[in-house]
């Protein structure tokens, strides 16, 4: 047996070459009438090396084969014309066009020359119905040569490369592990034994260049040298990277069965192959090219969503759960443009118009830009990011794909009446709980076609009675027949998973397509922002300044006096020292020295004073970058206003845009991006490297936070680091597992949970069954008021007024929940009882007049204390790790709000000291004894007293630090355990020399002293 790479190559070519018309009924053009994504292999022509033309980079004899197959009038044309110098003409052109445009530009575009106009390819007609575009379609010419010499210079060859017309496509370097060879050594190959500089290997000529063994495929769209980047192209296995084994033959033999196929190989150039042009930091067209080749997961989910589609036409929803970092963007715009042409067996399109939505304010112009970059026809892609009548406008004018965002859309649903018969592909970006609930009621309403119809027939038919109108409401909320929802998500909950996802023969729901973290990680397609994770607890002791001792409810003092710890001056300007010098030391000189980092904040008035801190903190250092900001609206501080814009500023001195923060971000100058609420979903910055976390992070916040970490930047970009301040890694972990490989929902939401709520709110007597039909005739009469509605929701608002303060919570929760649950509901199945709509409406309203008695906080409280100590521990650093298996999230259920708690009302002092117990220094009692004897030994200490006239603070600092150790050498014998823990322990040295100079300088400063 050869066990050389050749047998993998004739392997290869055998597959290629095999006749796949044989097998057919006769009469029938088996590749042509394939359905969308299933491609049948075989049908290539062999060529030999010889048949290549060096300079040309062509199989010239394919050329024309081509052509006159498939345009032999306008060849003759030119002959007629040029005679004996039309071939060379011809060629010279074709080579010349190739060498300027590239090979895919030729190919779609195809070429003019000497007056005539030739086609290099005929991409699958729209439909069967068009018996001449068929057989063109059918003229395409595959070729395939084994060991192509590819140079003038020497006899360097290739395993193989595949021709379309005689135009290169794709090559292959082939390994074998029987021979101790493997991928990485054909990835080295083309690194470093193949010269860029070749004419096939420019860029733009050959399409893609793959690295394959028997196991493993990795791809690349243009050698570099050694930085030539190579991405897997490998369908995953067991959720993880790799490939499932394969009993008949080769592992990666699915891509020369299926990705070579001839229809597959056309569909990747006409959809999926693009070459976009980048930008600089300033959003500055570069110049430089970049040619787009999807991954396999990427090509797998659209191809298989585009069939489903075409199969089940319009009324389904499907779900896909790609990883953070994984590309969805791209996979996204794709999608959307393959659905905006696809057509049914009768040549009718299957939808009028695809609108793709995100939930992202800020960044839906990077979608937006990222799904016109794939438009191929000028004006079939139309960004809304004006108006709302803008939106209008494109859906009147039949704009085929339209990119607008969720917060505009409910905004224009009145205005949308004239819209008929239409069908619509609704694509979501971040499917989550705005998609699942009253937004998405609006935009069906919006979207449905046959609703539309009958609201417009209203006038001229007698009057409904109001059951029918209630039925009617009911069938709007529920699944709509004319529309599809193809949403996209990395962390889909369960509401997401309920809503778009597809329901198993077990009960349970699954998304359509899965690309888990795990294999994104194990492809190294992300990085793992898991790998080096360090957590800080903070310590800190406070104290009570006045001689009262006032009381309070215990859980609102807590809350206030921990807040007052986390706004402190003292507590952030600890923080920043740690994060600016941890910056400095391990990140700047990362990725080429242009890494960044973030620092996560716990609220907008947070940020506002991590920005002074941070920004004072670089100027007394003279570090030698910037920062920036970014929170929504205006925030009140110490008697001033800030906003993100005035708080960002330019080199130049003028303002940065709020629009304009994420660009500002990509110029080197600013480092550090400081963020309350923003840019913690969909935010894409490779150069991003470390995160600063100062903010409580659970769930799916803990995930899409982190995951901005997660993109790669080869070849520089190797890790990340992540410094949290407010988590414990166990909390992190127990927020990534479910995520981490496959997510199920266990099964549906009990629609029996409505009737248990419904029951709930009957007991509490606050309203009548007869209240809720009085104000349901008012909602439903086309002539109904809102005086009329107020006037009879009035006296169960009273009832509630005068109920004790434990059932009016206790009420407005479960109300909350049925409103929530209903919602939620509607969207999955239709309901008959109309007495759940009728009180669905009535709870919706009510809940929004009734007055919320809420106590004021005492705050009063932060101005009767003060930090008396402040310290930060590491407390845990190193990698979080997952567990591999499914992970299966429960059904949605009602809240158990519970009421109002009982006030627990303690002294200050008493709360004080609990909260000192639970977050102060962890010292014993002897411990304690033994520091406020070394306090009194440094108390009057000359040498100190010296260093204080005389040097600066920080000078003291290194005095403080060389008698503190004097003097314990001194008491070694008083506490020889804690005296150790202090010697053999230098981060504890650190942070207990910190705070006892800090006790120093306040002591001194009590006492009038100051340095």
């Amino acid at each position: 047996m050869d066990t050389s790479e050749k047998n993998l190559e004739a392997s290869i070519e055998a597959s290629l070459l095999h006749d796949p018309w044989s097998s057919a009924p006769q009469g029938t053009p088996a590749l042509a009438d394939a359905p969308t994504g299933a491609y049948v292999s075989g049908g290539y022509g062999r060529r030999e090396p010889a048949d290549y033309d060096k300079e040309l980079c062509l199989i010239s004899k394919d050329v024309f084969d081509f052509v006159y197959a498939t345009q032999p009038k306008e060849w003759q044309k030119m002959q007629t014309q040029h005679g004996a110098d039309a071939k060379p003409m011809l060629l010279k052109r074709l080579a010349s066009d190739i060498h300027k445009h590239g090979t895919l530009h030729v190919l779609r575009k195809g070429i003019k020359a000497n007056g005539c106009k030739f086609r290099l390819v005929y991409f699958r007609p729209s439909s069967g119905l068009n018996e001449s575009a068929q057989k063109l379609y059918l003229g395409n010419q595959f070729t395939i040569v084994r060991q192509l010499k590819y140079s003038g210079k020497n006899e360097k060859s290739l395993d193989l490369a595949i021709f379309l017309n005689g135009l290169p496509l794709f090559t292959a370097e082939l390994k074998n592990p029987f021979k101790g060879q493997f991928v990485q050594d054909a990835v080295k190959q083309y690194r470093l034994d193949r010269d860029p500089k070749e004419p096939l290997f420019q860029f733009g000529r050959c399409l893609a260049h793959f690295a394959v063994d028997p196991a493993l495929v990795y791809v690349t769209t243009e050698l570099r040298g050694g930085k030539t980047a190579f991405l897997p192209f490998n369908q995953g296995y067991n959720l993880g990277a790799g490939n499932p084994p394969s009993w008949k033959g080769f592992a990666t033999a699915y891509l020369w069965e299926q990705v070579w196929a001839r229809d597959s190989v056309l569909n990747l150039l006409q959809h999926f192959i693009h070459v976009v042009e980048l930008e600089d930091d300033k959003g500055n067209k570069t110049g430089e090219l970049q040619l787009l080749f999807p991954r396999y997961h990427q090509l797998d989910c659209v191809r298989r969503l585009v069939a489903d589609a075409l199969a089940r036409g319009v009324g389904h929803c499907s779900l896909v759960q790609h990883s953070a970092g994984s590309g969805k963007s791209n996979t996204l715009a794709w999608l959307a443009h393959q659905l905006s042409i696809l057509h049914d067996p009768a040549d009718v399109r299957v939808f009028d118009s695809i609108i793709v939505i995100t939930d992202r304010r800020v960044l839906d112009r990077q979608l937006q830009r990222t799904v016109r970059q794939f438009e191929q026809t000028l004006g079939v892609v139309e960004n809304i990011d004006t108006t709302s009548r803008q939106l209008k406008q494109a859906l009147e004018d039949g704009k085929t794909i339209i990119v607008t965002t969720l917060q505009k859309f409910p905004v224009i649903a009145d205005q949308m009446g004239a819209l008929k018969g239409k069908k619509f592909a609704v694509i979501i970006d971040e499917a989550h709980s705005s998609q699942s609930g009253e937004s998405t009621k609006s935009l069906k309403q919006v979207l449905a076609a046959k609703s539309l119809d009958e609201a417009e027939k209203q006038d001229g038919k007698p009057e409904d009675d109001l059951e029918d109108r209630i039925v009617a409401e009911m069938k709007r909320r529920g699944r709509l027949p004319n529309v599809s929802y193809f949403a996209f998500t990395a962390t889909p909950k369960n509401k997401t998973l309920e809503l778009f996802g597809q329901k198993r023969p077990d009960g349970k729901f699954e998304p359509f397509s899965l690309y888990s973290m795990r294999q994104a990680i194990e492809e190294k397609f992300i990085l793992d922002v898991l790998e080096n994770y360090t957590t800080y607890q903070s310590y800190w002791a406070l104290l009570k300044k006045i001689k009262d001792d006032p009381r309070y409810d215990r859980e609102k003092a807590e809350y206030l006096l921990k807040s007052f710890v986390g706004l402190s001056n003292h507590t952030i300007n600890k923080k920043v020292a740690i994060m600016v010098e941890h910056f400095r030391n391990n990140v700047m000189p990362r990725i080429g020295g242009k890494a960044k980092a973030m620092i996560v904040t716990r609220s907008r008035l947070h940020a506002i004073r991590y920005k002074l801190a941070v920004d004072a903190y670089l100027k007394e250092k003279g570090c030698g970058f910037k920062t920036l900001v970014a929170f929504s609206g205006t925030v009140k501080d110490g008697g001033k206003d800030y906003t993100e814009s005035g708080m960002n500023t330019a080199t130049a001195g003028e303002t940065i845009r709020e629009t304009a923060t994420a660009e500002a971000f990509k110029q080197n100058e600013y480092r550090l991006l400081i963020v309350a609420n923003k840019f913690q979903t969909g935010f894409d910055q490779p150069l991003l490297h470390t995160m600063y976390v100062d903010k409580k992070l659970g769930g799916v916040n803990a995930v899409q936070t982190l995951s901005r970490l997660n993109r790669i930047c080869p070849p520089d970009k190797e890790d990340t680091m992540v410094l949290d301040f407010a988590n414990e890694a166990e909390e992190i972990q127990k927020a990534f597992q479910p995520y981490y490989e496959r997510t199920l929902l266990k099964e549906a939401t009990d629609p029996n949970l409505l009737y248990d709520l419904q029951n709930k709110l009957d007991g509490f007597h606050l309203f009548t069954e007869a209240e809720v039909n009085k104000f349901a005739a008012i909602y439903y009469d086309p002539k109904g008021t809102q005086d009329k509605l107020q006037a009879a929701l009035a006296p169960v608002v009273d009832r509630y007024k005068d109920a004790p303060l434990d059932t009016q919570s206790a009420f407005r929760g479960c109300l909350v929940d049925y409103v929530r649950l209903y919602a939620f509901l509607s969207q999955v199945i239709t309901f008959a009882d109309t007495d759940l709509e009728k009180l669905y409406v009535f709870a919706k309203l009510l809940w929004r007049l009734l007055p919320v008695n809420r106590d004021p906080l005492p705050v009063e409280v932060q101005q009767n204390i003060d930090l008396d100590a402040f310290r930060l521990k590491k407390t845990s650093g190193g990698k979080i790790s997952l567990e591999k298996g499914t992970r299966e999230l429960d059904p949605m259920l009602p809240k158990d709000e519970g009421g109002t708690k009982p006030e627990d009302i303690e002294p200050l002092s008493q709360i004080i000291h609990e909260l000192n117990e639970r977050f102060g220094t962890d010292f014993t009692e002897d411990d304690k004894v033994f520091i406020r004897q070394l306090e009194q030994r440094l108390a009057n200490d000359p040498a100190l007293e010296a260093s204080i006239k005389v040097n600066p603070p920080e000078d003291v600092r290194l005095t403080f630090n060389q008698v503190v150790n004097d003097k314990l050498q001194d008491m070694v014998d008083s506490n020889f355990k804690f005296y150790k823990q202090i010697t053999d322990n230098a981060d504890f040295a650190e942070d207990f020399l910190s705070w006892m100079f800090e006790r120093y300088v306040r002591a001194r400063a009590d006492k009038g002293t100051v340095f």
